[in-house]
This record gives C-alpha cells, structure tokens and sequence, in this order.
C-alpha cells in the first residue's frame, strides 16, 4: 500500500529550518513543523516542486542553504505546461489573487499532481478558512479532485 502523497509548499520549510523565534506563534509553528518533519516520512510520501526549490533558494545565503539542506532528496512534482495553465485558471477564476501566481502554481501542482495534502502555513493564501473554502470550490468546479489543504500542525492531529 502506498503512502498518501504530500506537496510540501515552501512555507513549510521555512519553519523548519529557521533559527527559533520569540514570537509565541511563530514558535509554535516552528515546533509544530519540526515534529511532523521527524515523523512525516513513517505516514506520507513527500514530494516538492521546481518551483518550492527556487524559492528556498531566495534570500540569505546561509538561509537559503539551510532550506535546500532540508529539501534535498525528496521527489519533484513536474512543473507542466498543463500546470501553469491550470494556476492561469484559479487566477482567472478568483481563486488566487493575480499577485500571487506562485501561490497558483503550488495549488496547480498539488492538484495534477495527485497530492492527497498541500502543507503549508500560508493562511493568506492556501490554509486559511475563507481562501481554503474559495480554493476548494474553484478546484472541484473545474473538474478536478482537490488536495487537502493543511498545516502540518493539523496534519500531526490526524496521526494515532
């Protein structure tokens, strides 16, 4: 039996390998993403995109080297010609506002990739409640199977 496959949007890694905080909340995350990381290969199977590696690879070198550290290994969702129409497609729709075409993309790949969940902690963008309900309506309308959208700190509730 395979494990459900998990697109891990950049966020995530962001948390994960940025030195702790003091912000209570982003401290949270960060604990709450370091925990799942440790057990996520035992539940998922994880994959990332082109698109996650350029930007983990943005910003502070020494940053950026810790993110792509982290990434290193884990399988590529492929970044088709169908994918960046589709994210033209949930920008079009209003799904994802056209500032914002790399957060389309994420959704796209997650989409036609197959991915059971995105990761992310976007709230903005992907995870929080208005824009997961808008996604979700726009994904399904246009005929396809959504990916769960998720935090790893939801995905660690769902664990035995």
């Amino acid at each position: 039996m395979s494990l459900p496959l998990v697109y891990v949007e950049t966020s995530v890694i962001s948390y994960l390998s940025s030195r702790p905080s003091r912000n209570v909340l982003t401290a949270a995350r960060q604990t709450w993403t370091r925990d799942w990381w440790e057990v996520a290969g035992l539940y998922w199977s994880l994959a990332i995109s082109e698109l996650v590696l350029e930007e983990a690879g943005r910003g502070d070198p020494s940053a950026a080297r810790r993110r792509l550290d982290a990434l290193h290994g884990l399988p590529l969702l492929p970044a088709t010609e169908e994918a960046q129409e589709y994210a033209g497609q949930l920008i079009a729709l209003g799904a994802v506002p056209a500032s914002e075409p790399e957060d389309a993309l994420h959704i796209a790949l997650a989409t036609l990739g197959g991915a059971r969940y995105l990761v992310s902690w976007n709230f903005a963008h992907l995870v929080g409640p208005d824009a997961k309900q808008k996604l979700l309506d726009a994904i399904r309308a246009s005929g396809h199977t959504p990916a769960m959208l998720t935090t790893p700190e939801e995905l660690l509730e769902t664990l035995p």
